[in-house]
């Protein structure tokens, strides 16, 4: 049996087959460098570090990319209030964040661009967007047409007359329709900015990840992860851009993990709801986070409260019992039957990753491997060293 991954531009489970066989190009959207982390966005990089070891574990190599988005609104405001560069912010909580990766032992990506090293790429491409027509300037700003490129909404599966009709917020009258998008921004008093020929500016927030895959990864790509949340607008901007750039498919499989959420609500700093990543490690530490995403599909919500923590523990525990090395004493269950059931449990391991990770049910597999060392079979006993 083969890898096979949900495809959130398909709708389905898709057997796993990379554009070049037997290598992994992948791409995942990091956070935006505004604020201390929290534990929803260690559940993303948690989700993709386990993805990219079992594909290693198959023998895959991958080429793994994971951004920075170091300049935003966000981001300029926070500089505003503590009177700082935007530049002061962003290199505080990369710094924080790269040390949480450390601390959840995350593999590293190859490389973690910034927005804000790509600016002549996204420059270019922003220009080459507006040769092929499917961009416009208008008074320093630039915006994506959106009804130029047909497939708009292929991935949300959502439709362009309904999102228009559906729209509640006032539209910019510069637009040609209510649903293009910023690709750049003319700077404002204050702001930082850089050249362009538009005039001073910054990128928007999409063209940054669209130039970044493709100056690290190339025009095509099989994986794109992310958040769920992300699928629309950002994602489907990605493609809009991506693909009327290159004139062919950016990512061959979507994938998408489910949202932490606390108190029925998806963990976000800007609702304020939100476990910072420090306090969580102080309490609980690393590997029970790693647990807690491991108990359920990487596609569902994950519900934050005691009960969830303490069943990660719980099971972390009897894992930990579990793989401690073991030896057989008088009358133990002979040495062969450990290896099978061991075996079976590889088999079950595989079997379950391979059916887009399916974690849950390893789980399951690993603690009936535990009780058969806990509790031996026909009677026997098995002793710690």
């Amino acid at each position: 049996m083969s890898v096979k991954i949900y495809n959130t531009l398909t709708r389905k489970k898709e057997p796993f087959e990379p554009l070049e066989p037997g290598k992994v190009l992948m791409y995942v959207c990091g956070p935006t460098v505004y604020d201390k982390a929290h534990v929803g966005h260690a559940m993303s990089v948690l989700v993709f570090d386990i993805i990219r070891r079992y594909l290693e574990y198959q023998g895959y190599k991958i080429k793994h990319v994971s951004n920075y988005t170091d300049i935003d609104d966000k981001i300029i405001q926070r500089a505003a209030i503590e009177e700082v560069e935007y530049s002061e912010i962003s290199k505080r909580y990369i710094q924080e964040f790269e040390q949480h990766l450390k601390d959840l032992n995350i593999l590293p990506a190859n490389i973690y661009p910034l927005a804000t090293e790509e600016i002549s790429h996204i420059i270019k491409a922003i220009e080459k967007l507006i040769e092929k027509g499917y961009a416009y300037p208008v008074e320093g700003d630039v915006y994506y047409r959106v009804r130029k490129f047909n497939e708009y909404g292929k991935l949300s599966g959502r439709n362009v007359d309904d999102m228009e009709a559906g729209t509640r917020i006032a539209v910019d009258a510069r637009k040609e329709q209510p649903m293009d998008f910023a690709l750049w921004k003319a700077a404002k008093p204050g702001e930082p900015f850089w050249a362009s020929p538009w005039g001073k500016g910054r990128p928007g927030w999409h063209i940054e990840c669209s130039v970044m895959s493709l100056v690290h990864l190339g025009e095509q790509i099989d994986i794109h992860g992310g958040g769920n949340d992300l699928i629309f607008p950002h994602h489907e901007n990605e493609i809009a851009q991506s693909e009327a750039l290159n004139g062919k498919q950016f990512a061959k499989y979507w994938v998408h993990h489910g949202m932490m959420q606390l108190s029925g609500t998806k963990m976000s700093k800007s609702l304020g709801n939100l476990v910072t990543v420090d306090d969580f490690l102080e309490q609980y530490g690393p590997d029970t986070l790693r647990m807690m995403i491991l108990n359920s599909s990487y596609r569902s919500p994950l519900i934050y409260n005691d009960e969830t923590i303490q069943h990660a523990q719980s099971a972390l525990q009897r894992l930990r019992s579990a793989l401690r090395p073991a030896r057989p004493q008088e009358n133990a269950l002979e040495y062969k039957k450990l290896r099978e059931q061991t075996e079976i449990t590889r088999q079950k391991f595989i079997e379950a990753m391979d059916d887009d990770f399916n974690t849950d049910k390893i789980r399951d597999q690993l603690l009936k491997l535990d009780i058969v060392l806990e509790d031996g079979t026909a009677g026997t006993t098995w002793h710690w060293k």
